[in-house]
């Protein structure tokens, strides 16, 4: 155990963190997500049974979001025409806030195909147990300063 870690980050997923460079893609995959066949070049790390909000408050008081880029977060889009609603992205924008300062406006939306091409090249992919539909958010790792 260590002071100020959340319990629910694995021995596994904090040598994955600390081993990401500036620029290095982070995927929080839903339940639904191929992680097995879109993930067959990144590091698989398995969370199975935890939700991706409670991942997103663990995880980023000790990873920083990219700062050269605009949108260093990135949501799987919903295909256009599908019913559903997607209340999880309104808890991930509070989340990304109290953590950036620079809010929400961190956060894009990336086609549903183009997504699952962005996460071909992640370095990690971790398979949660989130199982709301459009779940899928991916992290851009920025740079520690001191």
């Amino acid at each position: 155990m260590l002071k100020g870690i959340s319990p629910i980050l694995s021995p596994v997923l904090l040598k994955v963190l600390c081993e990401m460079g500036h620029g290095d893609y982070l995927v929080l995959a839903d339940a639904n997500f191929p992680v097995e066949s879109i993930g067959k070049d990144a590091v698989i790390v398995r969370a199975d049974g935890i939700g991706i909000p409670d991942l997103l408050r663990a995880m980023l008081p000790l990873f920083p979001l990219d700062t050269y880029v605009a949108e260093p977060v990135q949501l799987m889009q919903a295909v256009p025409g599908d019913p559903v609603e997607t209340p999880i992205w309104d808890e991930y924008r509070a989340i990304v806030k109290e953590f950036d300062g620079r809010g929400a406006d961190v956060i894009g939306e990336t086609e549903r195909f183009a997504f699952y091409e962005k996460a071909r090249g992640a370095y990690a992919i971790i398979a949660t147990g989130e199982r709301a539909v459009y779940g899928n958010i991916i992290l851009q790792k920025g740079v520690v300063t001191v």
